[in-house]
């Protein structure tokens, strides 16, 4: 439906825009020789500007760059920063730590640490927990957990998943059914396949054949897919996971680092989800990097009891800075202060409206897009109905129309989330900021060529 030469003209002139308003930005990215691809982290060069906005400072759900442009900001870290942007509550903690307190890294338990495992129980369920710095290293050590008591292999993912940089997660289905390693997979150790099994989100019955081979120790599942779209499960899929891996003596492990925007217990606490495993990051430390794994009190017994395993040196599941008190000392303000259960009400009320009023523009606008919410985060696709799975979410990604919405946006103060069309409320967001977005956001749809 869109005329792809005067998109590129209307982009071309977001381009010049963006150029004009950002010349210290532009100078800075220009300036960064002694960085991999002139920034702190290569994901920073996804830049439908050119270059990266830099940041001066960001308190709540504001952002202001160092040529001084004050943003509302729906990407929130992509959810590392769903309690806000430094919320005081945090900041005072940190403080203590740092100046009353000291000791970053000790590693020495800090009384902290049970208060945290206490609360993500009553939120999650788990029995008992453990720390890492991301979400990564969590499923990193929560998958040798599960091979090791299972004696099997292999993990069993859904094709175009999201469990951070996790090697055995980046594995899709191909065109012949069977997996493949996922486009642009970076320097894997193995072929995927020797460490992983996949299915498409929402297909039991591929599921079923895939844990039917009998060597998987774990099916790892975002219980909603939150990396390509918001892929949300199908009626009775998520018990219907836990059923066959239960039957064919696989564990579940339920990666919740994005769908804790569903609410306080994330999905597994909203749909009484039964995992052995359950994997959090990012945004229970209100920005400062955190990791946690929580296991079931069956499984953390079975565990403990090989003395086989060395769960103490060198046996592959910890590091020096995990667990330290800084972390531990912002995940208590976080849960304790900030992310409540009364702040997910008001967060996912506020998501709620944004979804509506995008769904109200996409229709007036007769276009065939569609939006899902989970909680307290939104996200439009370009295809309707919503895709079902990964596979169909990845085949309707529009890079040229994605990157023209984004930068027409930021080019009047919005800024989503910049891999994909998500949106996300932090306690600070308002009706007005939505509505703000919906203003532009009309005004970038009634600019579409066709």
């Amino acid at each position: 439906m869109i005329d792809r030469a005067r998109l590129a003209a209307l982009m071309s002139a977001e381009q010049d825009r963006f150029a004009a308003a950002h010349p210290r930005s532009a100078a800075a990215y220009g300036r960064a020789e002694h960085l991999f691809g002139r920034v702190p982290m290569t994901w920073m060069n996804k830049k439908a500007g050119g270059f990266p906005i830099y940041l001066e400072s960001a308190r709540g759900n504001r952002v202001r760059d160092i040529d001084g442009h004050d943003y509302v900001d729906f990407a929130l870290g992509d959810t590392g920063a769903m309690a806000g942007h430094s919320p005081e509550p945090v900041v005072a903690a940190i403080r203590r730590r740092v100046e009353e307190l000291g000791g970053l890294t000790t590693m020495l338990p800090t009384e902290d640490a049970e208060w945290v495992g206490a609360e993500l129980t009553r939120r999650f369920g788990m029995d008992v927990w453990s720390f890492s710095l991301t979400a990564t290293d969590a499923n990193r050590w929560a998958i040798r957990l599960v091979r090791a008591i299972t004696g099997r292999p292999k993990i069993l993912v859904h094709s175009y998943c999201y469990h951070g940089s996790v090697d055995e997660s980046l594995i899709v289905v191909g065109p012949d059914g069977e997996g493949t390693s996922r486009p642009g997979n970076v320097g894997s150790p193995v072929d995927v396949t020797h460490t992983s099994r996949v299915a498409e989100f929402n297909d039991v019955e591929r599921l079923e054949r895939q844990l039917a081979h009998g060597d998987v120790a774990a099916v790892l599942m975002e219980p909603a897919m939150t990396n390509i779209g918001i892929v949300l499960p199908d009626p009775g899929y998520l018990q219907a996971v836990r059923e066959a891996t239960r039957r064919h003596g696989s564990l579940l492990i339920v990666d919740e680092t994005h769908t804790f925007s569903a609410g306080p217990g994330g999905m597994t606490r909203r749909d009484r989800l039964d995992p052995d495993v359950l994997v959090i990051g990012k945004a229970i430390a209100g920005g400062i990097p955190i990791g946690a794994y929580g296991l079931s009190g069956d499984l953390a017994a079975r565990v403990l009891a090989r003395t086989d395993l060395d769960l103490v040196d060198m046996g592959g599941v910890g590091g020096t800075l995990a667990g330290n008190p800084l972390s531990i000392a912002a995940a208590r303000a976080t849960l304790e202060h900030v992310l409540t259960d009364e702040a997910f009400t008001g967060m996912i009320d506020t998501a709620t409206v944004f979804a509506d009023g995008v769904e109200r523009l996409i229709a007036e606008h007769e276009l065939p897009w569609a939006i899902n919410q989970l909680g307290a985060r939104a996200e439009y696709r370009f295809a309707t109905p919503y895709p079902r799975n990964g596979t169909e979410a990845a085949a309707s990604a529009d890079g040229e129309l994605e990157d023209y919405l984004h930068l027409y946006l930021a080019n009047r103060g919005i800024l989503l989330t910049p891999f994909h069309n998500m949106a996300l409320m932090c306690p600070t967001t308002s009706v007005a900021d939505v509505q703000r977005h919906h203003e532009v956001f009309a005004q970038a749809l009634a600019t579409l060529p066709r």
